[in-house]
Parts: structure tokens; sequence; C-alpha cells
């Protein structure tokens, strides 16, 4: 787990050895236990490539140092991830006639390359975004794993292309100042979180996951080699057997391969299903008892350390429970949004921080439940999206929007949930509802609150497009997994963990679960309410009976209280006040009304003042034009 930097330039107008380490200094919290450079020119002289690496040791402490060459000196690597087949790789590539100088899984990538060339990541099995310098065929080119599990950001300007894991890199490196993207502010409006493959920095995009991009004589092209295969497989499954061995064979080895450490490890803990699931299987593969943590509010109204607590008992381990105020997290806010380049797009990132924190005094690298229920339909939202045609089928359009809609809307907030599934179950088009079941705003809203604002670009059709046939659990998964995955959880995952220096790994995110899972009739995943059906048959008998039966809960931050109490004036000042880039942003009787509902208890429009409070805030941090 590591952060990588780097560029590929015209050598007349190419960054300089200070540029490249102004760069791996930014991602010095990636890794913080070693920094390495390459600088080299093309063969012809024409262009100039830099390749930076900041390190956080896991696996080879001792040879596992980047950038890495091959011993020809020909082709040159920096790596961020694991690879977690690099053994069995390794021992293919032997046969082949490779050699290897070290035990790293970055070798085994390099020499990977070598044999087979870019293809080479579709036998990877891991979570990895890489540059690799091919001198030899004068090519840079770049990767991110399936499930876009690590980052990697592009920029190019002049005649340049620059790349890294975070975006404050790239910044360090560029002479301009960065612009605002409208265009994804009014998708972060609807989404929370701008999806790919933009961002909020004009110019700046993430590379797909499950891409490929091969930089050659000043040009980029762009190939998938991964799509999530709930887009396309239909049930195969044999009708007649049961699911639940081969599930539960190919679950266990995934947590088995992602403990594969040269340093301390051990798991978040929340005493959820997925983490605790995760933590039973880790204990069959473990000598010792492993290190589990926690946190939960001190307000106990709100904690769920219990829960997380009874299932550290039931399997022994070293149990760290971390104890936050809830009034004391927004103090971190505005350095996590510096740590994201991004708006902070829930409450709960903080808490993720704070424990990733923590754990990082004792281990180095931790396994997570995330994933899961993106993989399993883990959300009420997988309930209710199948009914979405149904619905639309009995109640009319006009009647949904004058009568039912506004009937709900009136109820008090203790029916949160029914009124977010009468406001989302009739909206007719997909690509409006998926976003919006976790989102801010619909269409017509985000129009409203954003009019001196016009939408002049298609949003990215790849989440809405799964196969014709497929069915609508599958097609809200695909979309799931192909954005609100990518480009908020996991890429939250990513930025909370590394802030602290800690490598999260997430076996639910294994591509070879996904695609036994994508073969099971959808009764193994959604049978009638009973959501991550197979998950909880699976750990029948191993959790305990409590955690199997208790519902999804998140962590539940309470802002909807502190926007109306304590951080009344707070949220005025920065959305409404004379210095608010907000204010000037959108239009402003439309804002004033969003926030006297909420502050009124007509409405709760809680995730649209945190969405807007954030953006407000990363504005500030940025300075952007």
């Amino acid at each position: 787990m590591c952060g990588i930097a780097g560029w590929v330039a015209r050598t007349d107008s190419s960054p300089d050895a200070a540029a490249l380490h102004a760069m791996t200094a930014a991602l010095a919290h990636r890794g913080p236990d070693g920094e390495g450079a390459f600088i080299a020119d093309s063969r012809n002289g024409a262009y100039r490539v830099g390749l930076g690496h900041r390190r956080l040791a896991i696996i080879d402490l001792a040879a596992g140092q980047q950038p890495m060459h091959t011993g020809d000196g020909l082709t040159s690597i920096v790596f961020n991830g694991e690879i977690y087949n690099f053994c069995s790789l390794r021992e293919e590539l032997r046969q082949a006639g490779g050699s290897f100088r070290t035990n790293s899984d970055t070798e085994v990538l390099l020499e990977a390359y070598r044999l087979w060339g870019p293809d080479c990541v579709k036998r990877l099995r891991g979570m990895f975004a890489f540059a690799i310098w091919d001198a030899r065929r004068e090519e840079l080119v770049l990767a991110r794993d399936g499930f876009g599990k690590k980052p990697l950001y592009l920029f190019e300007t002049e005649g340049a292309l620059l790349f890294a894991s975070e975006i404050k890199a790239i910044l360090a490196a560029s002479n301009h100042r960065p612009a605002l993207d409208r265009d994804s502010v009014l998708d972060y409006l609807v989404y929370r979180y701008v999806p790919g493959p933009f961002t909020l920095f004009e110019g700046v995009c993430k590379l797909p996951p499950g891409s490929i991009g091969i930089w050659r004589r000043g040009t980029l092209s762009v190939s998938r080699f991964y799509d999530p295969p709930d887009g396309s497989v239909r049930p195969s499954f044999p009708r007649d057997a049961d699911p639940l061995p081969a599930f539960l064979e190919a679950l266990e080895d995934a947590v088995a391969a992602r403990m594969i450490s040269d340093v301390p490890f051990g798991a978040f803990l929340s005493g959820g299903l997925d983490s605790s699931a995760v933590v039973a299987l880790m204990s069959r593969h473990s000598g010792s008892p492993i290190n589990t943590f926690s946190v939960g509010f001190a307000e106990a109204e709100y904690s769920e350390l219990r829960h997380a607590e009874r299932v550290a008992r039931a399997f022994g381990t070293n149990h760290h429970p971390f104890e936050v105020s809830a009034s004391g997290l927004m103090e971190h806010l505005p350095a996590l949004i510096g740590f994201r380049d991004a708006p902070v797009a829930e409450p709960s990132d903080i808490p993720i921080y704070l424990i990733s924190r923590e754990a990082a005094k004792s281990v180095k690298m931790v396994l997570t439940g995330e994933g899961a229920d993106e993989i399993l339909a883990g959300y009420p939202k997988h309930r209710f999206e199948p009914l979405a045609a149904a619905y639309q089928s009995i109640v009319p359009a006009t009647a949904h929007r004058h009568v039912l809609e506004p009937l709900v809307r009136a109820l008090p907030y203790r029916f949160r949930r029914l009124k977010t599934l009468v406001a989302n179950i009739g909206l007719r088009d997909r690509r409006e509802r998926l976003p919006r079941w976790f989102g801010a705003l619909s269409f017509t809203e985000r129009d409203r609150l954003a009019a001196g604002l016009p939408y002049r670009r298609e949003p990215d059709s790849r989440p809405f497009s799964a196969a014709n046939g497929q069915s609508p659990l599958r097609r809200a998964l695909y979309f799931d997994q192909t954005s609100w995955l990518p480009d908020n959880l996991l890429e939250r995952g990513d930025r909370m963990s590394m802030a602290a220096s800690i490598e999260v790994r997430m076996p639910f995110m294994d591509t070879g679960l996904a695609a036994l899972i994508s073969t099971f009739p959808d009764s193994a995943r959604l049978k009638g309410c009973t959501q991550k059906a197979v998950l909880r048959r699976a750990m029948t008998g191993i959790l305990p009976s409590e955690i199997l039966a208790r519902p999804k809960v998140g962590f539940r931050v309470p802002v909807n209280e502190w926007f109306r109490g304590p951080m009344r004036d707070y949220v005025h000042d920065h959305l409404l006040g004379s210095d608010s880039a907000t204010r000037d942003l959108f239009d402003r009787p439309t804002l004033t009304g969003f926030l006297e509902e909420h502050m009124m208890g007509r409405q709760n429009h809680e995730k649209l003042i945190w969405t807007l409070l954030n953006l407000e805030l990363f504005q500030r941090r940025f300075a952007l034009a």
C-alpha cells in the first residue's frame, strides 16, 4: 500500500526533479516508510518520464523499494496495492523462464508485464493502481483494479500527462490555479459524490475502475478489462444445488488470501453482519488472537460498541474499543476534506478516519466488511427497487406527484424511510432513481437550486447500462458496483485509512467471489425481506444469534439535530454569510427555503445541508477559481 505519482511530457517542457519530489511529498501520509524517484528520457529524446513513490511496507520489508526496474533496466514500475495471488503467479513466471531478486509482489507484477504485456492485469487478484514505463516501446502503461479499490487520477496539460494516487499531488506539480468543474457540482447535488470519470477539479479525471491506459507519443488511449458480472451474467448455478457451500468456500478463501502480510494486522469490527463474518473467518486462519478495532460514540444512544464486544468475546480477539464524542467529530472535517481532495460525502467518514488512526498505533493493515452490501444486496433500496415498475404501472405519475408524494412529505421525520421510499419509487427515469436512493436531490430539485448553472454534459451511462433482461435487483447492484462503490465508499475507505497510514483490505470485493455470486439466483441475496440471505445462512451457527438477527444499521451521526441546534449559526454563516461561495453559486431563495424547512422541522434536509456545507468547506480549502 503506497502512493504513486509521476508524468510523461515533452522533454522541452517537462517538470523537473523538484516537481516530482513535491508530488511524492504531498503523498507522504500514504507511505511513511520510504520514498523513491526515477526520471528518464525516451530513446529518441523527445519525451521525459518521471515516476515517484511513497512506501507503506507490508510485503518484503527489506527489498520491496520502488521504483523497481527489470534487470535490463528497460521497464520500470511504481505500484500501489497488493496482489494476493503473487505467489502462484511467481511460480508460473519461473516456469516460463522468469527470475526474481526479491519476495515482493511488485517484482512479480513487473515480470508479469514483461512476459504478458498489458494483458497481465487480467491475471491479477488484488487491489492495484500502477504505472509502468516501457522504454523499449516508449509507452507509459497505467492500470486500476476491477472494482476501483485503489485510486488513480490523471491530468493532461500542454502535451503532458500527470498521474497520482491523490489529486493534491497533481496540484503540487502544476502551475495553474485549479478551477471548479461546474457540471460536477450539479452531479454532486444529485449523488452526494462526483461520479467518475470526473472530479470537482476541472480537467482532473479518474482512470475508470477495471481500466488500462496506454500513453504513446502524446496520445492516451483507455480500454476496459473488467466489468462487474452483475451487469451481464444471469443466474446459472444448478437449480438443484445449494449455493451455500460454494459461497462459504469462496468467502473463506478471499479472507485467507488477504491475511498474507509481513507486518501486524487486524480487522475493523462494527458488530454488524459483514465485519463480524470477516473476523469469524479470520479466526479460522490465525494461530493467535485477531486484533480487532471498534469505534463508537460516548453518547450511549448512538453507540454500537456492545455488539462488537459480543463478537470479540465469541472469537477471543484482542479487542480495542475506541470511543469518540459525537459533538467533537466536526472539528476534524476541514482536515479530512484536505485528505480526500473532495467533500466528505458521509458524516460516518470521520469515525473511519479516527478508528484508522487508533488502529495504526498497533497494526499496519486491517480487513473490513466493506462491499458486502453492494455485492449481496444489503440495503433497504434493494428490496424496494424491484417494486418500482409495478408501483409505476399502478399509480399514475400525476397521482404520485400531486397526491401521494405531498401527503407523505407532510409526515413527521420519524417516517423518514417511508418518505424516502415514496420520493424515489415514483421516479420514472432509472438514471435519476438509482442515484436518488442515497442522493440529496432529484433532477427537478437540483435544477431549481442551481437555476444559474445549466447542465452541459451527459453523465457516464455505464452505471445504468446493465444488459437487457437483467433483473431490477441486478441493475441496482450494477449501479452500486460501478458508481456508488468506486466513487464514494471505496474512495472514502482509501482516503480515510491512508490519511492514518494504514492499509485496508476487503474480502467481499474479491472479483472471484463476485463472479460466483453472480451465478446464484437472486433469492440467494434477497429472499423475501431477508437481505444478504446467503451470508446470513453461511454464518448461522458461527456468529452469535443476535448478530444474525440485527437489521442493517449505519453509523448514526446526529447531524439532523446538530443542524437544528448547536450548529444552526455555523450552517447559516457558511451557506448564507457574506463570504459564502455557496450563496453565490446557487439560487438564494431556493437555498434559503431548504434551510428554513429544515430549521423549522417541517422537512429533514440533513443530506442536502451536509452536502452543501462540505462543498463550501471544500471550496475554501482549495481556493478554486
